[in-house]
């Protein structure tokens, strides 16, 4: 792993913040819940573990993509991609007026920044690959 890389840096924290999410997802799936998802309806313990095991799965791929940069690419691709599409879904309930537009900037942090960054490592791996 080379240390003066940032995006590995970034690869890295944000997979070890994915993992300590979805193991509280998985462990203190009510707590987590209150905190976090009271507002989209009842809790339900299964849906949350599910979730749960996505975000872990995003952050061993993160986390897996910053210690092997041949892999980046498709690794940071996937974690990218679950994270994209999670963040589309809270823009879906923005759109629909689900939630208030004032959601987008109380998200933004958590849900939104991670995609778009892991996205952005993702496009520039493939392009320092193609140029290898």
């Amino acid at each position: 792993m080379r240390g003066r890389d940032v995006s590995t840096w970034i690869l890295l924290l944000l997979g070890l913040a994915s993992i300590a999410n979805g193991v509280i997802m998985l462990f203190a799936s009510e707590p987590w819940f209150a905190s976090v998802a009271a507002r989209t309806g009842p809790f339900n313990r299964h849906l949350v573990q599910d979730v749960g095991v996505a975000f872990v799965t995003a952050g061993i791929a993160s986390v897996w993509a910053a210690r092997t940069p041949a892999w980046r690419t498709p690794l940071a691709t996937a974690a990218a991609l679950f994270l994209g599409l999670h963040g589309a879904i809270h823009l879906v309930e923005v759109a629909s007026g689900a939630v208030s537009p004032g959601h987008l900037l109380e998200d933004f942090p958590g849900v939104y920044l991670p995609a778009l960054l892991l996205g952005a490592i993702a496009l520039r791996s493939r392009a320092a690959a193609a140029r290898a």
